[in-house]
């Protein structure tokens, strides 16, 4: 018997319809990909229940689909140690999350539908935080959400981007090469799938700059981000009852959420805490060795915009 959170109708209807899961089924799956693991010497992997099912979820329950999206996940994040390398529950992050910046919305968009997340950059102070900070941030939440958010594993993930008071600081700070990383990142090892990104507000000087960075990312996604003038145009696409009350929405005050967030990432320390005993070791993976470069690309390519 697995050990998995039961799943309301909708999502088991949509598990069983959309991706592939039996549910007598997959105690078995679960099993044969645990195996795979133990076999693979240069790999170290959780593999509670709960954990493993979101990436046998996003992967529609391929098990050859899910072996590379585990192999893609820890080998990722052992070739990002400027990221991964350093995710601990210290007074920066939860500072972080306390400025509102990234939030994930209680109510999905929907019975069963996507987890809704909103990114507000009018509370990103880059003078305190990089943009570094904020990724690792999320990739803590994202990383929360396979082993809790059953709505995202199942349904997947729409980003909301507000970039209304952007600075001319936070552009200079802009790194297109970690842009690029983390694209590949969401693409080939996250199993929570992205579904949309929704920008709003977006200034003039900043399309240019969104079109550079959507070219950097794997086809797939690039034709998952769509741009608004205002919240009115969003509205017409997600209504506003799921945004939050901050938006005219009912689906939560940004402060309340926040907090519990805070909660969320306290009760993950010990876990963000035994991060580094995960991970891959090429020297101990047959055949051929992978690097960065096998996996992003020429390392350089992009620096840091300048701005005078």
């Amino acid at each position: 018997m697995a050990d998995l959170r039961p799943l309301s109708d909708e999502l088991r209807r949509i598990a069983e319809t959309e991706l592939n899961e039996v549910e007598d089924r997959v105690p078995a799956d679960l099993e044969a990909l645990r195996d795979w693991v133990a076999k693979q010497p240069y790999l170290k992997a959780r593999q509670d229940d709960q954990f493993l099912v979101g990436f046998l979820r996003g992967c529609k329950f391929s098990l050859e689909k899910t072996k590379s999206k585990l192999d893609h996940f820890y080998t990722i994040k052992t070739l990002m140690p400027e990221l991964f390398g350093s995710r601990i529950v210290d007074e920066k992050n939860l500072e972080l999350c306390r400025t509102g910046t990234y939030v994930r919305l209680p109510k999905p968009w929907g019975d069963g539908g996507p987890r809704l997340q909103l990114t507000n950059y009018d509370k990103f102070d880059p003078k305190k935080f990089k943009l570094l900070d904020l990724f690792r941030y999320q990739t803590m939440l994202s990383e929360q959400a396979i082993r809790e958010d059953d709505n995202s594993n199942i349904s997947g993930y729409i980003e909301i981007i507000d970039m209304a008071k952007l600075s001319l600081s936070f552009f200079a700070q802009l790194d297109f090469t970690l842009i690029k990383k983390m694209g590949i990142f969401a693409e080939k090892a996250q199993p929570t799938r992205l579904k949309g990104v929704h920008l709003i507000n977006c200034p003039k000087e900043g399309v240019a700059l969104l079109n550079l960075a959507k070219s950097l990312m794997p086809s797939k996604l690039q034709q998952r981000f769509h741009v608004y003038k205002n919240l009115e145009q969003l509205n017409k696409v997600i209504p506003r009852e799921y945004l939050p009350e901050e938006y005219g929405g009912s689906n939560g005050r940004i402060a309340d959420i926040q907090a519990e967030a805070e909660k969320q990432l306290l009760s993950y320390k010990s876990y963000f805490a035994e991060d580094s005993q995960y991970g891959v070791d090429e020297h101990l993976r047959p055949g051929k060795r992978v690097s960065a470069d096998s996996i992003f690309g020429v390392e350089g390519s992009f620096r840091k915009l300048d701005i005078d």
